[in-house]
């Protein structure tokens, strides 16, 4: 059974940092590639970050380019979502997706990230 477990979103304050993690299970990231998706209230979900299977590409949003990071740590099947500068726009809840090709993706449960002083 695929699983992706999304967790350590939280509360922080504008200019503060969290670290995001989506532990994939019933799926290897040698295969896979992983995106990190967002939505606010109201809002459509847009994607955030990705990462290749092979993890020698990255991709990002324009309003997080320079600020978040995406790793991934096949070892322990995780891949990660360094998010430093947060600003309140980036308030959402944050969601993990894998993907490849000629297969239906997979999406996590989400995680919760909201900015305010």
């Amino acid at each position: 059974q695929v699983q992706l477990v999304e967790s350590g979103g939280g509360l922080v304050q504008p200019g503060g940092s969290l670290r995001l993690s989506c532990a994939a299970s019933g799926l290897s990231l040698d295969y896979y590639a992983i995106g990190w998706f967002r939505q606010a209230p109201g809002k459509e979900r847009e994607g955030v970050s990705c990462i290749s299977n092979s993890g020698g590409t990255t991709e990002y949003a324009d309003s997080v380019k320079g600020r978040f990071t995406i790793s991934s740590d096949k070892a322990k099947n995780t891949v990660y979502l360094q998010m430093n500068s947060l600003k309140p726009e980036d308030t959402a809840v944050y969601y993990c997706k894998g993907e490849r090709p000629f297969d239906l993706p997979y999406w996590g449960q989400g995680t919760q990230v909201t900015v305010s002083p």
